[in-house]
């Protein structure tokens, strides 16, 4: 059974559109949209094992040019 995570993002003014670019490219990612409200990106994570999904924002998420912040919800 796969680990799933959802990321909500607060991404820097009028860098929206790239960081869904990049998001997109990640292996292990299933989902990337835009949304209104206070976020303004939820991505969807489904990996493996749970560790994975601390693996991948930590390394590749938040390494992101344009990401602001992350909140990490793990399904249960």
């Amino acid at each position: 059974m796969l680990a799933r995570a959802y990321v909500l993002i607060e991404a820097e003014a009028g860098q929206v559109s790239s960081v869904l670019a990049t998001l997109r490219a990640i292996k292990g990612i299933t989902l990337a949209d835009p949304v209104t409200g206070p976020y303004d990106i939820i991505v969807t994570i489904e990996v493996p094992d749970q560790r994975d999904i601390g693996r991948l924002v930590m390394n590749e998420l938040h390494g992101i040019p344009g990401i602001k912040r992350t909140v990490t919800c793990l399904a249960i």
